[in-house]
């Protein structure tokens, strides 16, 4: 099995130098998550990895207490067109789901990654788990799984703001959860 040098090591290697080690158990979820959601987001029953094709916010916060440790990964980019986010987010998604088949491979069987944006792996999602075209790489986001972002990053040491508009950096999350 990996230590968490060899694990710190393989992150690197793949360019993910911003990331921290945290306790999963202590992610914070909340029905307000869902509610987001259900209310506001466009992906909303359009994507298979978005609600309502997630578990209840309940199992989510089961599904966390099921890991000892994880690595929030921090992704800083500035766009002037917030459309500009969803190649860059595509690329990096991607890459971390290389990450995370590697973490398997290395005997991590629970690895399991939540993107730092919406799935979109293929350019016409199905819109559900059963029309998922890419099963084995399609990942939720963290918001998806019901994570308050905000408050689990903020506990981890990370900086996270609202932004009023583009002339600033955002920070973007995923979250690599091993064992």
């Amino acid at each position: 099995m990996p230590d968490q040098a060899a694990l710190e090591d393989l992150f690197r290697s793949h360019g993910f130098e911003d990331f921290k080690w945290f306790p999963p158990k202590d992610t914070v979820t909340g029905q307000w998550v869902r509610m987001k959601c259900l209310f506001g987001c466009p992906e909303y029953g359009k994507n298979g990895s978005c609600p309502p094709n997630t578990p209840p916010v309940e199992e989510c916060a089961r599904f966390f207490g099921e890991y000892k440790r994880g690595v929030i990964f921090r992704f800083e980019k500035k766009v002037k067109d917030p459309e500009e986010r969803h190649a860059w987010t595509r690329e990096v998604n991607a890459r971390l789901s290389t990450l995370e088949r590697e973490v398997f491979l290395m005997g991590k069987v629970k690895a399991f990654l939540l993107f730092m944006d919406s799935c979109t792996i293929c350019p016409d999602c199905g819109g559900s788990r059963d029309k998922c075209k890419n099963p084995k790489k399609a990942r939720p986001t963290a918001e998806a799984m019901a994570v308050d972002v905000y408050s689990t990053v903020l506990r981890a040491g990370y900086p996270v703001e609202v932004l009023a508009d583009y002339e600033k950096a955002m920070n973007r999350y995923a979250f690599l959860l091993i064992d």
